[in-house]
């Protein structure tokens, strides 16, 4: 009996949620008003922010960064109520052979106890063009829950603190309080976003 009323308290919950203007505001940033070309600035001006986050929190991703074929900046807000949570975002992949961006969405669904809202920004570099085209074209998820664990490669060379979350791609999650040791991305979509890459 418990576990229905906890339920419905969620659902009930999540129902104010979704019909407050402040929580409106975080699922859809760009508001109703934003152009396309707009919303393209806010992304490139968000990448901005994030990458400078980053280099404030983690000096050396300069240097990764800039040795890679490409990187991606993601910006996520989230929330989770009692039993169920999920959350959205949006985000640019930079291929620096070709300088143009691809536009991406992210969508996140979780499960489990708790009541919370966070945001955070990750960051995916990747080592090769391979790996940079499979994470644009085949729609990535990330289903799991790693640590910062995998510093280096095989060879030895350092990876600047960043986390391997598959084969030639390296990854930074940044949080209020900085860089996270323990990087969460359970049930992640990553996907191109077709209105803005036309």
């Amino acid at each position: 009996m418990n576990s229905i009323y906890r339920f419905l308290g969620a659902l009930f919950l999540l129902c104010l949620c979704l019909n407050n203007p402040s929580f409106a505001q975080f699922s859809n940033p760009f508001g109703p008003d934003k152009t396309v070309a707009e919303q393209r600035q806010e992304i490139l001006k968000k990448n901005e922010q994030i990458l400078k986050q980053l280099y404030s929190a983690e000096p050396k991703a300069k240097d990764l960064i800039e040795k890679s074929v490409g990187y991606a900046t993601f910006s996520n807000f989230g929330m989770k109520i009692l039993i169920a949570g999920g959350g959205s975002g949006s985000g640019v992949v930079i291929n620096k052979m070709s300088s143009k961006p691809t536009y991406m969405n992210m969508a996140e669904v979780q499960a489990g106890l708790g009541l919370g809202i966070k945001s955070f920004q990750n960051i995916f570099i990747f080592q090769s063009e391979a790996a940079l085209n499979d994470f644009v074209n085949s729609g990535w998820t990330f289903g799991g829950q790693v640590t910062a664990a995998a510093k280096y490669d095989k060879d030895g060379t350092s990876y600047q603190d960043a986390t391997v979350v598959a084969p030639g791609v390296l990854m930074y999650q940044l949080t209020d309080s900085g860089l996270a040791a323990e990087i969460t991305g359970k049930g992640t979509k990553y996907y191109k976003d077709s209105t803005l890459n036309k």
